[in-house]
């Protein structure tokens, strides 16, 4: 007869300890200068009616339901990939400031501000946005995860917020083709590690090395379009390691020392088409992680995900760059 009072006395103060523990909080900023006046920007978002445009997650599940008041102050969203839940302008500051309240009810329900500000600058309008949260104290261990993942998606949101401004679009379209079989194959590559905000500096660096090479020295070699696999992120430091690479039927001889050789496995793979500006790519890797994560597909993690170019920006037009991001998969 102790025992069960023993285990009810540990279960009782289990739930005061729980009761009165501290969520996890978390605390996202991110930041980008828009070359436009403040009135311009601050329109954009000051009615959901606009954010249709550039939303990092309305961007992602095109089918997703979306019900937006005529007021433009108060929408309800319910996808299969975004989850579901409801963002209420509750306050706002003409050209200064947007308040939010947002509340989420699936994958897990939570509630957070979120803050846009605005600020005049030499160069147009500065735009930061914040979100103040917290996660139910069981998750706390993914605290660091959530603020890079959503840190991830406010940095999207403000790329294409920064377009839309500017342009007036956002040249940025998403294909989810799902299913597809990859043949792999032999290529010639360059492998670099580096900081994730270098990556658009160094990976054209990359292909300037090695599509002079294949289209002058081994054209009769080259067996495919050209394609980048990304070995590790690391998020925690911020850092890539990718290999730029372009397929070939056999390897050319007298390689130069800084290029490297290797065989992509024949695979399984989950596809999203990407069709405009590689400033906005990373919508497909977003859309592909979500619908993995939300288990559309198993993904395989001994096949490291590969970008497959379909076309080049040297004779492109920017809003027609095409891109496959391909996601092994079980």
């Amino acid at each position: 007869m102790c025992f069960p009072f023993f285990v009810s006395n540990i279960d009782c103060n289990l739930w005061y300890s729980f009761k009165y523990i501290e969520m996890p909080k978390i605390n996202v900023r991110r930041t980008i200068i828009v070359n436009k006046p403040i009135e311009v920007v601050f329109k954009e978002v000051n009615n959901f009616n606009n954010w249709k445009d550039w939303s990092p997650w309305l961007r992602l599940e095109a089918e997703a339901d979306v019900i937006i008041e005529p007021h433009g102050k108060q929408y309800k969203w319910n996808g299969q990939i975004i989850g579901s839940g409801e963002m209420i302008i509750e306050k706002e500051v003409e050209n200064v400031s947007v308040h939010c309240d947002l509340t989420f009810l699936t994958p897990f329900k939570s509630k957070a501000k979120t803050n846009i500000y605005f600020n005049k600058v030499e160069e147009g309008t500065e735009v930061s946005w914040t979100m103040d949260s917290s996660l139910p104290f069981f998750m706390f261990w993914m605290k660091n995860s959530m603020e890079n993942f959503i840190g991830m998606d406010y940095d999207r949101g403000l790329k294409m917020l920064k377009d839309k401004a500017e342009k007036g679009v956002v040249p940025s379209h998403l294909e989810v083709n799902g299913s597809v079989n990859f043949e792999g194959g032999k290529y010639v590559a360059i492998k670099r590690e580096c900081k994730m905000n270098q990556m658009f500096e160094k990976m054209p660096s990359d292909f300037s090395k090695l599509m002079p090479k294949a289209h002058q020295e081994w054209k009769g070699l080259m067996n495919g379009n050209p394609f980048s696999i990304y070995h590790k992120w690391d998020l925690k430091n911020k850092t890539v390691s990718y290999s730029a690479c372009f397929p070939v039927s056999e390897y050319p001889k007298d390689l130069p020392s800084e290029f490297s050789t290797g065989v992509y496995p024949s695979s399984k793979m989950y596809k999203v088409t990407h069709t405009g500006a590689m400033d906005h790519i990373s919508n497909a890797w977003s859309a592909q992680m979500m619908r993995m994560r939300n288990k559309v597909f198993k993904g395989n993690k001994r096949v490291h995900p590969i970008e497959v170019y379909l076309n080049s920006p040297m004779d492109t037009p920017t809003d027609e760059l095409k891109a496959e991001i391909l996601f092994g998969m079980k």
